[in-house]
């Protein structure tokens, strides 16, 4: 298997890298899109704009959260930090979701005042150049983070990846105002697109949500579940009681072995390391296993008497 992402140094670096990349674009399409707004006054170009300044103060917390969440356990934080990949995302997707309002409040608060547009195929051609900028970045940063497994990478990814669609609903609009001369379509298009990274939004804050409550995601279930099995019946174990969660970066799996009353307890520490070692060795995904060692005779008398 792969070196862990949130161990490997090679990792770490194309995701500090990548990250530093994705500020510094960031920066330069926020500058970019407010001379652009300067040059032509449009609704839908404001709206970009504003996105693009919540895109840099959620670029900056997320390179914050990717240097924290490789930081190794200490005494005080005891199981590392690599939740803070679930805070990241969510307050990701916050943002989207704030940067929404904002292009549909901006767009309707032109449209009522009166649209004045200016120098709009300059203004255009500036947003079209941002989109391609912009798209290049996020399929990368999206790519990258499924790569190493890095939730803040990908959810930053897909917050630029909204930002590119933005300016393309933005370029939409510029276009057909210019076609047809009809104004209303600056603030239209900059509402439509609002309402779609409004879901985008959305979908990133449920995800961090899901990873803090713990969820079991279905599709490493698949992969566990008969590597586990397959495992197990190489060493001639058999278990119960399978739970397992994401970090952000690792994939937690505790299981309890059960063992003949009268195993000695060095032979059951043997074999429970072996599953300790062996499954992570064969899973996709940097995993960590615990092990609980329990007789198979009496296990659940056991547990029922505990209850109580």
């Amino acid at each position: 298997m792969d070196a862990s992402p949130a161990r490997d140094p090679k990792a770490r670096a194309d995701n500090r890298r990548a990250m530093r990349l994705s500020l510094g674009v960031g920066v330069l399409m926020l500058v970019g899109k407010v001379g652009a707004y300067l040059l032509t006054g449009s609704a839908a170009i404001l709206s970009d704009a504003a996105e693009s300044v919540i895109h840099v103060a959620a670029v900056a917390f997320a390179a914050f959260s990717l240097a924290l969440s490789v930081r190794p356990a200490d005494r005080q934080f005891r199981y590392g930090y690599e939740r803070i990949a679930f805070f990241s995302a969510g307050f990701e997707g916050a943002m989207i979701v704030i940067a929404a309002v904002a292009i549909i409040w901006a767009a309707v608060d032109k449209w009522l005042h009166g649209l004045e547009l200016n120098r709009l195929g300059v203004g255009t051609l500036i947003v079209a150049v941002a989109a391609l900028l912009n798209a290049a970045l996020g399929f990368y940063l999206v790519r990258l983070g499924r790569r190493s497994h890095s939730l803040i990478l990908e959810a930053n990814g897909r917050h630029v990846l909204t930002d590119s669609w933005t300016s393309v609903g933005v370029v939409g609009g510029l276009l057909l105002v210019l076609w047809t001369g009809w104004k209303p379509f600056d603030p239209i298009l900059a509402i439509i697109v609002a309402l779609n990274i409004l879901w985008s939004g959305g979908q990133l804050i449920w995800r961090s949500a899901r990873g803090l409550m713990d969820y079991s995601d279905p599709a490493v279930a698949t992969i566990l579940e008969p590597t586990l099995q397959r495992v197990a019946q190489e060493l001639g174990l058999t278990y119960h009681h399978v739970r397992f969660r994401h970090t952000g970066h690792r994939v937690i799996v505790e299981v309890h072995l059960l063992f003949p009353y009268h195993t000695p307890v060095g032979e059951a520490h043997r074999l429970a390391t072996g599953m300790e070692e062996r499954l992570p060795a064969e899973m996709p995904y940097d995993t960590e296993v615990i092990t609980h060692l329990e007789a198979e005779e009496d296990h659940e008398l056991v547990h029922r008497s505990g209850a109580h």
